[in-house]
């Protein structure tokens, strides 16, 4: 605990001083708001095949969606109502606080949750989309929804027909070209610090920010209670849920006002 202690220290000194951040957050920040995370751990599909007999990878994916949408909108659906009624926690709060603090801080966010929208982050590159925005598949409709209850499954576009989908990223397709440059852009600018939470950062262009933060000399901070892709490269480590960590380090920078919440 005392090691700990000291590395929080040391994360409040690197976030005071920062001016231009870039937190990336992953599954772990929402799993504090009640959310699963779908394929760890205890996650809603964890080590099990669907009814079909399909990974969660085959029915989440860009092709099923072409050929079978009632299958991929059958588990977006089972997906979307085990989220049903959650709420940002007082991780996504901070994030958005930090923003509101100085102008330079920017969220990539793998979660197609909306959370840290929902909680006030504006500078966000929702990279993988938002599964509450819906768009038609043959025509410009699209909208935004709180949620699916009382929806048709698939549903069909009010003005043409067609099928709709969520704007998300499903598996085997590309990511927004416009997401991408935005991301290059933000490092070319450069960074004062870099911090990835509750993500595993499997994915390239996640692990990505922390590897230029590796190879440019700009200190590092992950914050998971487990190892990940970037845990032998960040110069700060902390061991605990965002939900834990977060508050900590906005107590020991603002110590005359309460956590954001």
């Amino acid at each position: 605990m005392i090691a700990q202690a000291h590395v929080l220290d040391a994360v409040a000194t690197l976030l005071a001083e920062a001016r231009r951040i870039l937190f990336i957050t992953g599954a772990g920040i929402s799993a504090d708001s009640g959310l699963p995370t779908y394929r760890g751990i205890g996650g809603l599909y964890h080590e099990r095949l669907t009814g079909e007999g399909l990974t969660i990878e085959q029915a989440l994916s860009g092709q099923m969606m072409a050929a079978h949408p009632e299958i991929t909108w059958k588990y977006l659906a089972e997906i979307e109502a085990t989220c049903r009624g959650a709420r940002p926690n007082i991780a996504h709060d901070i994030i958005a606080a930090f923003e509101r603090e100085r102008p330079g801080v920017w969220v990539l966010t793998q979660n197609v949750d909306g959370f840290h929208r929902v909680a006030g982050s504006n500078k966000l590159i929702e990279i993988h989309g938002n599964l509450h925005r819906l768009c038609c598949t043959e025509c410009p409709h699209s909208r935004s929804l709180p949620d699916f209850s009382g929806m048709q499954i698939p549903p069909a576009c009010p003005l043409c027909g067609g099928l709709m989908r969520p704007k998300v990223v499903l598996f085997g397709e590309a990511l927004s070209e416009r997401d991408i440059e935005r991301l290059e852009a933000i490092l070319a600018g450069g960074l004062d610090l870099v911090v990835s939470i509750g993500t595993t950062s499997a994915f390239p262009y996640v692990a990505g920010p922390v590897l230029w933060a590796w190879r440019s000399g700009v200190p590092s901070v992950e914050i998971n209670p487990g190892d990940t892709e970037v845990s032998a490269i960040v110069t700060h480590r902390l061991r605990m849920r965002a939900a834990e960590a977060l508050p900590e380090l906005w107590r020991r920078m603002h110590p005359c006002e309460p956590a954001e919440g």
